[in-house]
């Protein structure tokens, strides 16, 4: 199997080559798997800070670095409940809490469990029925639904046992995956730690690190199931997760390639007749059936031929066995009689043309990229992006993946934030610093919270001193470098409103000076589902130029004003903290849509306004039409704007300041076309009118 001819150890070597061009390399794995857990990280603290009692976990090929852009992998979050004491053991019953007994018995299909629910007094079953997410067995053991989450998560679809938000605009989809957590290893894998591969493959730290972390249970039942709906499928993955981390790049290189052949070839209309996680467990079967010595670049075309090999005697026997759970098989009821043998054909065809099915490949040009490699065509014969470019697109999008979690988690933070709150969760935010990437995240996460915090506590003493204290401006000036301009904005905005005009307008002209000093790309919060401005090439190389933690310097967020803040906030601005009628309240989400009792602005617009107020109390008047013609150049050619029908509804103040009516007319009916409903523009006209009308 392994002493290749010539012309297999070429292909190996060329088919490398092309796969680290397109981004499967160990630079760009490192860093997408950093960025990952980074994400991760920042999540945790939210969650923490918000006393939202969940931990999330990104796993999958995105986490992994097991992707490319021509897969286009979603993201796999595992939404772990914590409240909830799922057991193996009476030993492990909690008082107080939500325990259910892990059930394994001659009915339950492998890799699968039955959650009796117990009291949570005393560590008995439960005997009566407490809701409709429980039923009753035929042993009158009160069993929990595995559709307690169905329509959990808003605009999901059901996909399994997962939660999937798909066709996000800019977004690539996510499968959102609710769990319980086990704390004990699960049973039915014991048997792995004694299994030994070749080459003591997994290690005994893999095995520690395994046995350290137990397992979960997702909401989905087997499809050879008697009773589907009861069934809860044992997950091992963060297990999973290290054993991937663990592995060289010519095996991962050999697992995209398997996921290549299975969107190409086996799933080529996006059905999903094998699963990537299959291809993963063949993978991580034939490492440990291997000597690690073969897992080498000039092996991978005789090892992605060896994984085929496989994956086929799986299909052919209608049995693929989980790595950790063997005795569950994920074939299992996956295949009719004619799917087994078309999908058994191709598999065999592709092994016997002995690599000419790669040259067909298109997915991220691997066949072409091949074909030059091979010198089968002219090197010129393409346009490719260089490998370099690729890594670079690639760490951009990365980066402002970063930006983008950071935002949103900023706004959930602020949520139902006062004075007493906000100080406890600043207490709560400086405790985050137990590891180096919760210190990263801290970083991305406190400045915002900070500025925020400043800034209410400088309302609250508005009414009295009309002034900022000391201390607000300590955390005002802490937060200063969140981004390149929302929190100077906002102290900008602070100093305004206490009529210091002179520190105002300082800082609004370092910070116009700051946003066009490098390629910036604004941020959108998470208030509008509209997609992320694409990058430009100016910013793709400005990213590579910053560090991780310096890409806030390049990327403007919105600027947010919640109502405790509403002192700090200029008149005109103050207005959108009021902009639902009892009518457009029926149109609200509740969960989603409490931003709306917010001001919230784009960076740009709002900075011109400002200028505009500030220079107009200066009485430059120079200056400040300088500005309103800004704002109306930033609103018509600005394509990148989140809050447009703010930005019309501010200029439309301006303009009724400059006693042109009809302009202020025409910004406010511009608003209402961005946002129909919730629009305080409907305010504005009829005060206006009023206004027009009263020769007031």
């Amino acid at each position: 199997m392994f002493q290749e001819p010539d012309y297999r150890e070429n292909l190996s070597l060329m088919l490398s080559e092309v796969l680290h061009d397109i981004g499967v390399n160990e630079r760009m794995v490192i860093r997408r798997r950093r960025q990952n857990m980074l994400r991760e990280a920042i999540s945790y603290i939210k969650n923490r800070l918000i006393d939202y009692n969940v931990t999330e976990y990104y796993l999958g090929s995105q986490s992994e670095g097991t992707t490319t852009t021509g897969l286009n992998s979603d993201k796999d979050i595992l939404v772990c409940v914590c409240d909830v004491n799922i057991i193996q053991d009476w030993s492990e019953w909690e008082h107080g809490k939500t325990n259910y007994f892990m059930i394994h018995d001659e009915n339950t299909t492998p890799g699968y469990c039955l959650l009796q629910l117990l009291r949570h007094d005393e560590p008995l079953p439960v005997t009566l029925i407490p809701d409709e997410h429980h039923i009753s067995d035929r042993s009158g053991r009160i069993l929990l639904k595995n559709t307690k989450f169905n329509g959990v998560i808003s605009d999901a679809v059901d996909h399994g046992p997962s939660n999937a938000l798909q066709g996000q605009p800019g977004l690539c989809d996510t499968d959102y995956v609710p769990a319980f957590h086990c704390k004990s290893w699960p049973q039915s894998a014991s048997g792995w730690f004694e299994r030994q591969g070749i080459d003591r493959w997994p290690t005994q730290d893999m095995k520690r690190y395994a046995a350290s972390t137990g397992c979960f249970v997702v909401p989905t039942g087997s499809k050879v199931s008697e009773y589907p709906e009861l069934e809860w499928r044992i997950s091992t993955s963060l297990e999973e997760r290290c054993l991937m981390f663990n592995l060289n790049i010519t095996q991962i290189r050999c697992y995209v390639l398997l996921k290549m052949i299975l969107k190409y070839f086996l799933n080529p209309q996006g059905e999903i007749n094998i699963s990537s996680f299959m291809c993963k467990t063949v993978l991580l079967h034939c490492i440990e059936k291997t000597e690690s010595s073969i897992w080498k670049e000039k092996n991978l075309f005789t090892c992605l031929t060896y994984c085929l090999l496989e994956l086929h005697s799986c299909v052919h026997n209608d049995s693929c066995s989980h790595f950790i759970i063997q005795e569950n098989n994920l074939m299992a009821g996956q295949f009719t009689a004619g799917k087994k043998h078309e999908l058994s054909k191709y598999i065999t065809e592709f092994i016997q043309n002995d690599g000419h099915g790669l040259l067909r490949i298109d997915i991220d040009d691997l066949g072409q990229r091949l074909q030059v490699k091979l010198n089968m065509v002219p090197h010129g014969a393409y346009n490719f992006q260089s490998s370099h470019e690729i890594y670079e697109m690639h760490l951009a999008s990365l980066y402002v993946n970063i930006a983008i979690q950071t935002s949103r988690c900023n706004m959930l933070l602020l949520q139902n934030q006062n004075m007493s709150t906000m100080k406890q969760t600043v207490c709560k935010l400086m405790t985050f610093n137990d590891n180096r990437l919760q210190h990263v995240a801290f970083k991305f996460l406190a400045p915002l919270f900070f500025t925020a915090y400043g800034s209410v506590m400088t309302s609250s003493s508005i009414g009295e001193k009309n002034q900022v204290s000391p201390e607000a401006l300590v955390w005002l000036s802490a937060g200063l470098n969140s981004d390149i301009s929302s929190s100077r904005l906002k102290l900008a905005s602070v100093f305004y409103s206490t009529g210091d005009m002179e520190k105002a307008e300082l800082i609004l002209r370092h910070t116009e000076q700051q946003y066009y000093s490098y390629p910036v790309l604004p941020i959108c919060c998470s208030c509008w589902k509209r997609p992320q401005p694409p990058v430009t090439s100016e910013f793709v190389r400005a990213c590579c130029e910053q560090s991780e933690d310096s890409i806030k310097h390049i990327t403007p967020f919105c600027v947010i004003f919640i109502q405790e803040e509403i002192n700090c906030v200029p008149r005109e601005l103050q207005y959108e903290m009021f902009r639902s009628t009892q009518d457009d309240m029926i149109h609200r989400d509740e969960g989603k849509d409490f931003w709306m009792d917010w001001a919230e602005v784009d960076s740009l617009p709002f900075l011109y306004f400002l200028q505009y107020k500030v220079y107009r109390h200066l009485q430059k008047h120079q200056y400040q039409q300088q500005a309103l013609s800004k704002l109306i150049r930033t609103i018509e050619t600005d394509e990148n704007l989140g809050h447009r029908e703010t930005a019309f509804n501010i200029l439309g103040q301006c303009m009724e300041q400059e006693n042109r009516p009809q302009e202020a007319l025409k910004c406010y009916l511009l608003s209402l076309q961005q946002r129909a409903r919730n629009n305080v523009a409907n305010f504005h006209i009829c005060k206006l009118l009023s206004r027009v009308l009263t020769g007031r």
